[in-house]
Order: structure tokens, then sequence, then C-alpha cells
């Protein structure tokens, strides 16, 4: 290998896009490499019918980072949104409840809970800011917390620098709210609404965001701590989620880039103890400077390098990491307005969610345990065709929603549990919609196992890997491979599986590039 070869990059995903970018902004000779016909990962759009397109895994952006947006200029390479700040429809067999962060539009609260509200919005969004603020540690300055290097490589323990300004941080909070998170950070989402707030159907939404894409339950341990993840406002981007890796895509190959696609990586090529390229799937080989992988962190160690590259007890850690995924995905081609009950049609495009309560969310996620999914569904709904109607044909809309929970390992397997799963959730949604059946052009039902081939993520886990505290910082994914480099030289990570995790965030693609820039010589 010599420094001329380019850096290569496994996956065109959002977050191996903005790696790409950053490093080709630096001046490197940046090749990427993906294996389908398009870049995107599981942030595409697709056509899933005839005339009816829809983002097919992410439907949601609502945590971009914004520094990206604007370093990578993602507005002029095509990003725009169809609807921001969208409001959050908790549907109810009565009047639904209308929420916008700490603003209450409509539905029936008391007075107590709308006070309790706002300060529960307020603290969540300094809980979740503070994993964002910026490090004034040396050699940390230019990194966030979701995202700065918090892992020494060499020994496997935590670096001091930025632990010590994590807990400066936390301090700095006051003494009230620095209390306060020591209490609730390893807490449950159902004791803590339970003691916060009187209405079943706030509990229910709350709950939700601690939940979705988990496998936990409210009654589970650090369900308030992966509520943290979601603690933004959601919006649309104007022709789905593809638009968003699309632009991506351009900011890279207008800085220097190159994008290869339909060029599957096959294995990963060592000399000595050192990564020096890759070999595709055709069996062209590929010399590299330095590999980057966007892959999950299964993929990357155990199928494309191989565990007789690595020390046995860090391979034994990431067999041990915990990826299978607990949520599936479905869309519908409807030829007309889906009627949900009580909701004006002015808000069908808003966000709507079914989790009536703390117990029905607690209810559906029982099944999981036993590899089962519940007749009862939580559902995170979209209607994206109502402010974007170049998504399906003129007067037709698509509707996309994310089921929790529906386990990887069913335990009948899920070509005997797909049609029930599909069937099941309709049955919810018609509780809610009561015509919506009879609209229905079309439907298409990803479960994790097709999340999994589609995407080619290792569990069909669309965070490449559970966001739970053991898998999380200095532990994402697993200790000695936290800081974006891998215990092998010449590899590095920069996928949902490095630190912050999942979500078309960016951050792991941005951070993954500033550590490679500053161990790969120019």
């Amino acid at each position: 290998m010599t420094d001329a070869a380019p850096i290569v990059i496994i996956g065109g995903g959002h977050n191996g896009l903005v790696c790409a970018a950053y490093l080709a902004r630096a001046g490197r000779k940046v090749l990427v490499l993906e294996a389908s016909a398009e870049v995107g990962g599981a942030a595409v759009t697709r056509e899933f019918t005839p005339g009816f397109r829809v983002s097919s895994g992410a439907h949601l952006l609502y945590a971009l980072d914004p520094a990206i947006a604007r370093d990578l200029r993602l507005a002029k390479h095509g990003l725009a949104l169809a609807r921001s700040g969208l409001d959050t429809v908790a549907l109810a067999d009565g009047e639904p409840l209308v929420l916008n962060g700490a603003i209450v539009r409509s539905g029936q609260l008391s007075d107590a809970d709308r006070t309790e509200l706002g300060a529960y919005v307020a603290r969540q969004r300094r809980y979740a800011a503070l994993l964002a603020k910026p490090g004034t540690g040396a050699g940390f300055s230019v990194f966030r917390l979701l995202g700065r290097m918090v892992n020494n490589r060499k020994t496997e323990n935590p670096a001091p620098v930025p632990l010590l300004q994590l807990a400066f941080d936390v301090r700095r909070l006051g003494r009230a709210d620095m209390r306060e998170l020591l209490r609730v950070g390893t807490m449950n989402l159902y004791d803590l609404l339970d003691d916060r707030f009187e209405s079943p159907q706030l509990k229910g939404a709350l709950a939700l965001d601690g939940v979705l894409g988990a496998k936990l339950g409210p009654r589970s341990g650090q369900s308030f701590f992966t509520s943290l993840q979601r603690a933004g406002a959601y919006a649309l981007p104007r022709g789905g989620m593809g638009t968003v890796t699309g632009a991506l895509a351009v900011a890279a190959r207008a800085a220097g880039a190159t994008i290869r696609i339909s060029s599957p990586v096959s294995r990963l090529a060592v000399t000595g103890d050192r990564v020096t390229g890759v070999v595709l799937d055709s069996g062209e080989e590929i010399a590299a400077s330095a590999v980057v992988s966007s892959a999950d962190p299964k993929t990357t160690f155990l199928q494309l390098l191989g565990a007789r590259h690595l020390d046995a007890e860090f391979a034994r850690r990431i067999l041990n990491y915990r990826s299978l995924g607990c949520a599936a995905k479905l869309h519908l081609a409807l030829d007309g307005v889906p009627g949900f009950r009580g909701v004006p049609a002015a808000q069908v495009g808003e966000r709507l969610i079914v989790a009536p309560d703390l117990d029905y969310v607690e209810a559906a996620f029982n099944p999981a345990k036993y590899r089962e999914f519940s007749s009862s569904p939580v559902l995170e709904i979209t209607v994206p065709s109502m402010h974007d109607p170049g998504l399906a044909p003129a007067g037709k809309h698509v509707l996309s929603a994310i089921i929790q929970y529906a386990p990887y390992d069913l335990a009948d397997g899920w070509d005997a549990g797909r049609d029930r799963l599909l069937q099941s959730t309709l049955n919810v949604l018609a509780r809610y919609a009561p015509g919506l059946r009879a609209q229905i052009v079309d439907a298409e039902l990803l479960t994790p196992v097709d999340l999994e081939r589609e995407f080619r993520i290792t569990g069909g886990h669309w965070h490449h890997g559970e966001l739970a505290l053991d898998q999380y910082m200095m532990l994402r994914p697993v200790r000695g491979a936290a800081n974006y480099s891998a215990p092998i030289d010449g590899l590095y990570l920069c996928g949902a599986g490095s630190h912050p995790g999942g979500g078309v965030i960016g951050r792991a693609g941005r951070n993954a590039a500033r550590v490679v820039l500053g161990k790969v010589r120019p």
C-alpha cells in the first residue's frame, strides 16, 4: 500500500457519505463503495408499488446535525423540507391529544399535566443538549460528546479528558438538574411518567419515544435514557428520505469523492497486521490507505474482516453485541385521504401514534420477550403525501408506519408470521381509521429479516445495535472499538454501530472523518 491509494469507505448510507464529504473537503482521495444500485442505505425513497413512493427505512428527519447541513451545503445540493415541526397526534377512542414539544394543541389535559409537561420537555432538552455540548478539553475542542473520541484504543479504558469534561458538564447543570439526572438516568419510563402525569394518553405518548426501535418496554430499565435520543423536532424531506442522502452524495462528489454503486465488498484485504484494501464480490481488489466501514459492527468484524484477525476476547464482545431488530415497517398505497377518527383532514399529515397508555405499550412489548409479537402493536404513522403530493398519483396517498414490536427471531419464523402481523396491524389501524381497509390499493410489510436483507444490516436493527448504556459512548459498539478505530491498523468505523448510534444524524460519519484525518497521512 502507498499513501497515494484512496481512503475507501464501505457503504453509501448517510454516515458513509458524510464521512466521504468531510475527507474529500480536506483534500483526501476518497472512494465510496455502495453495494446497492443507489446510495442511501436505510435512508432511501423507492417505489413499492407502481406510482407510489415511500421512505422505505427511516421515514422522519428529526436529528440531522445542523452544522453538517451547513458545512456540506445540503440545501444547495437539493435538500428541502416538505414539512417541518410536525405535531404528534396521539390517537385515542375519544378525542386525540395533539402535542408539539411542550405545546398542547388540543386534547384533554389537566392544568397540572400541562405545567408538568413544560418542565418535563425542558428537562429532556437540557439533558439531550448535554450529550451534544462541545468539548473543551485539549484535543477535543472540535468534537461534541455525541462523537468525541471517548476510548483509549491501546488500553481499552475510557480516556480521562472527555470523561472529566462530561462530569464537569453534568455538574454545570446545577444542583437540582444534576441530582435529577443522576436519579432518573437509568430509570424506567413507566414509573417516571406515572409519578409525574395524570393523563394515561399523555403518558402513553411520551413512553413511545423511549421504546421506538428498541427492545425495551416502558418498565424496562434505561427506557428514560433511550427517550433522550428522540428529543427533537420532526420533519418530512421533500421527495422522501432519499433526498437527504441524495444531497449528501452530491456534496461528497462536489468535494471530490468518487462513488461507485453496485459494488459490494466481499472482504477486507489484510497484509501483516494492517488492513490494506478491499476485495469486491467481482474479485476486483482495491488498495486503500485506510478503510472506513459504515456497515454494522458484526458485518464489519465477523464477515468482512474475519474473527481470525481479532483478539479472542474482542471477537467474543462482537458476538455478544445485541443487534437483533424489534421493529417492522408497513407501507400502504391508498386511493384517498385516510380518515382517522377525531383527526381533521389538515392534521392527517402530522406524526400519528398509537400508544393509548403505558399499559398498552408494556402489553405490546411483553410477547417480544418470548419471540412473539402483539396483536395490538404500538405504531408511529406518517402520511407524507399530504405534504409531498409527488409521492403518489393525484388524489392518492402513501401511508408509512413503524410497527413496534416485531422480533427478528420470531418463534414461528416470518414466513408464517408475516401475514398475521400485517392483519393485526391493519386491525389496529382500522380501529382509529374505520374506512382504511377499503382504501388500500397495495400493502408492503418489511419485517426485521426483510430489513436485514434489503439494507444489509445484520439483525435488521436500524440502529445497528441496541442503544443502551452498556452499548453507548465509550462502550459503543464494544470496548476496543469505540473511538471510530478498530483494533487492527488501517480500519475505522463510521456507521450507526458507532457513537452516537442510529437516526439520520451524521455525527458518526463526521467524527470518524476527523479521526481518520488525524491518523492517516495525506
